[in-house]
């Protein structure tokens, strides 16, 4: 509930026979629903032959049973679902993207955000080419494509384009008979390898898309590691890895990820138990009910209950059946949106002094309507916590924070302004110092939202609109 957007999700599956590759990545994206409910889409790979289908909404909606017999089986497949970042909404940058080129065909999926996209898409115009979306990704296809033409195969075409793009991916390639994962030198984005027991291998940007279609965890792909799964196996190029620091977005730990997934080695519920623990030492409160705002406030509420010994309560009911067609036409209806979200269970925090626990603050507006549905259900007092440090500074790398101006941390510099102003008696944040011990290091992530520390140089970095400007 903290008025960010999920980035991507991508999934991948190489099986050694022909299979219903299209339902099994159904069920990988299903999983991974939670990075990206706008779009999505499949690609199938039968025999070389591709065939895709992608559209607006969520897997749900969008596949039924007759739109994945229409895919048909194959021996590959990939599937993504997606929150623009970069690029609108058009139904253009849905992914995956399929290119026709002389060398043959892929398929592209992608989480993350380059930030050199405007200068590769400026560079590829001026040579000629045509581009029909405003995504990053069609950028990276592109410079795939521009070194396949030269290169003796699509990893090695994938090697050489690494070193021309910057900042975050996360990317499967589908060619007409293998799976190219390939993962930025940084590590911004989380990709995994799976293995089923039928012999399939499984790509994927969460643990819980392995779990989904019964796939046993082999491995998290490396920063700057290029994977490639065909009829020979599984085999690694390592040229692009140790190049420089991992630089994890340690957000996916408080608030992207599912928490059944593991991620380089931590659990996700693990780490945001711990953030929980770490608020109520360092900000406890007199209170009589701890509470957390659902989803990814859930698991700190319970850390924090159980570090202060305050009682943890259900105070949230989530209506789990708010899909992408929900509108909101009239103002009535708008200011009611999170009404129909969220649901005050009265009898836990009525005449109660209440701890609510929540991932995130970021313009404001959500976290204040959300404290007066617990004051309109009768709670005594209100201590917000909130599990990440404030956000300052906006992200380059794939999460759809907006620029400074318009982030309440940026306006209000005292945490009690920011507590006055969205209606709270107390508020406090997660230290920033306090990051490293979620996952049980001091370095090896990102914090630049936080911080304006950023890993890799962002000068080149645009606004996310500027593929829907005109480029002059």
């Amino acid at each position: 509930m903290a008025g960010l957007h999920e980035e991507c999700g991508v999934f991948g599956i190489f099986a050694p026979q022909t299979m219903n590759v299209a339902g099994s990545t159904y069920l990988g994206l299903y999983a991974l629903q939670h990075r990206g409910q706008e779009s999505c889409g499949i690609a199938v790979c039968d025999g070389g032959v591709m065939t895709q289908h992608r559209a607006d909404g969520l897997v749900s909606e969008v596949f039924t049973q007759e739109t994945l017999q229409k895919l048909g089986s194959g021996q590959m497949a990939v599937g993504h679902v997606r929150y623009a970042t970069t690029g609108g909404h058009e139904r253009s940058n849905i992914q995956p993207l399929v290119i026709r080129h002389v060398k043959g065909n892929l398929a592209l999926v992608h989480n993350g955000d380059l930030t050199n996209a405007a200068a590769l898409r400026r560079s590829f115009e001026l040579s000629g080419a045509i581009f029909h979306g405003t995504s990053d990704t069609e950028a990276i296809a592109y410079e795939i494509v521009r070194h396949r033409l030269t290169c003796g195969s699509t990893e090695a075409a994938v090697e050489q384009a690494m070193g021309q793009l910057c900042g975050a991916f996360s990317c499967i390639v589908m060619t007409a008979q293998k799976l190219i994962a390939f993962r930025d030198p940084n590590g911004f984005r989380p990709l995994c390898l799976g293995q089923m027991a039928d012999g399939a291998h499984v790509i994927a940007s969460e643990s819980c898309a392995l779990d989904a279609v019964g796939a046993s965890f082999v491995r998290d792909i490396d920063p700057g590691e290029i994977v490639i799964v065909s009829s020979e196996g599984v085999r690694a190029v390592r040229t692009h890895c140790g190049k420089c620091p991992t630089s994890f977005c340690i957000f996916e730990y408080i608030y992207f990820a599912r928490p059944d997934s593991v991620i380089g080695g931590v659990s996700v519920h693990h780490a945001r138990m711990c953030a929980g623990h770490l608020l109520a030492q360092h900000a406890p409160v007199d209170a009589d009910v701890v509470i957390g705002v659902p989803d990814s406030g859930l698991d700190a509420a319970l850390g924090y209950a159980q570090e202060s010994g305050i009682p943890y309560g259900i105070g949230f009911i989530k209506n789990k059946y708010i899909g992408r067609s929900f509108i909101q036409p009239e103002q009535s209806m708008r200011e009611n949106a999170v009404r129909i979200k969220l649901n005050v269970i009265r009898e836990t925090v009525e005449g109660k002094r209440v701890v609510m626990i929540d991932d995130s603050i970021v313009r404001g507006t959500t976290i204040t309507k959300i404290i007066r549905l617990l004051r309109d259900a009768g709670a005594a007092e209100v201590h917000v916590r909130i599990s990440s440090p404030p956000f300052l500074h906006g992200c380059y790398f794939g999460t759809d924070i907006a620029s400074e101006t318009t982030l309440i941390a940026d306006r209000y510099h005292d945490a009690d302004a920011i507590a006055a102003y969205i209606g709270a008696d107390s508020l406090a944040y997660l230290p920033v110092e306090s990051l490293g011990a979620l996952i049980g290091r001091t370095d090896g992530f990102c914090k630049g939202c936080f911080t304006g520390d950023y890993p890799v140089d962002v000068s080149g970095a645009r606004q996310k609109s500027i593929f829907d400007q005109k480029i002059k």
